[in-house]
C-alpha cells in the first residue's frame, strides 16, 4: 500500500491520510485509515484544573478506556432532583474526537444517582475559561444523597467522530425493517 499525507487536512496538526487502498467499501477503507492513523498519531489533550489541589483525571488501569471524573465540591442532591456537579476540569477536546461522559458502573449502586440523559457529549468548542465540565445526575432514591469533594462520580471517554454531510432526498429507497421494535422477540 502507498500512503501519502494530504495538504488539505481537517486539523493541520493531525494530517488527513489519503491513499490508494483496495477495499470492498468505504467502511473498510475508513477502518484501514483509522488503524494507520492509530499507529502514527496519538493526540494529547489540553486540560486545566479549577482547584489545583485536586489531582488530574487519570486512567486507573492499563486496560481502562475511560478516566474518572471527581466532584470539585461537596454537593447535596435531593430526592428526585437533577443536579450539576462540577468536575474541576476544563478539557480542550482534540479535533476528530468527542468527549463522552458516562456514569461509572458503581455510581447508581453506591450513591443512588444516574445520568438522566444516559451520556453527556462535550463538543470541541466547549473549552473556554468558564466551561468547566459538569456531571448531570438524577437522584432516583427517596433520600438526599451527599457527594463529597473528590468522590469519583463519572467517567470520560474520548471517541473518534466524523462530521458527515446531509443530502435531502424525497424518499429513502431501502426496504423497511418494520419500524421501531421490529427486532424485539
Amino acid at each position: 500500500m502507498m500512503y501519502q499525507t494530504s495538504k488539505k487536512a481537517i486539523d493541520p496538526h493531525r494530517p488527513k491520510i489519503t491513499s490508494l487502498i483496495l477495499a470492498r467499501d468505504i467502511w473498510e477503507k475508513q477502518e484501514i485509515l483509522r488503524v494507520f492513523e492509530d499507529q502514527k498519531m496519538h493526540p494529547t489533550v489540553k486540560i486545566t484544573r479549577i482547584d489545583k489541589a485536586m489531582p488530574l483525571p487519570k486512567y486507573e488501569t492499563e486496560g481502562s478506556v475511560g478516566f474518572d471524573l471527581a466532584s470539585r465540591d461537596d454537593v447535596m442532591v435531593k430526592p428526585g432532583e437533577i443536579k450539576l456537579i462540577p468536575s474541576n476540569v476544563i478539557i480542550e477536546v482534540p479535533k476528530g474526537y468527542a468527549l463522552i461522559l458516562a456514569a461509572r458502573s458503581s455510581t447508581p449502586k453506591k450513591f443512588g444517582l444516574m445520568k438522566p440523559h444516559g451520556i453527556g457529549v462535550i463538543d470541541l468548542d466547549y473549552c473556554g475559561p468558564e466551561d468547566e465540565i459538569k456531571i448531570q445526575v438524577y437522584n432516583f432514591t427517596n433520600e438526599a444523597v451527599e457527594i463529597k469533594k473528590g468522590e469519583k462520580i463519572a467517567q470520560g471517554l474520548f471517541m473518534r467522530v466524523d462530521r458527515l454531510e446531509f443530502e435531502e432526498v424525497n424518499k429513502i429507497e431501502k426496504k423497511s425493517r418494520g419500524g421501531f421494535g421490529s427486532t424485539d422477540a
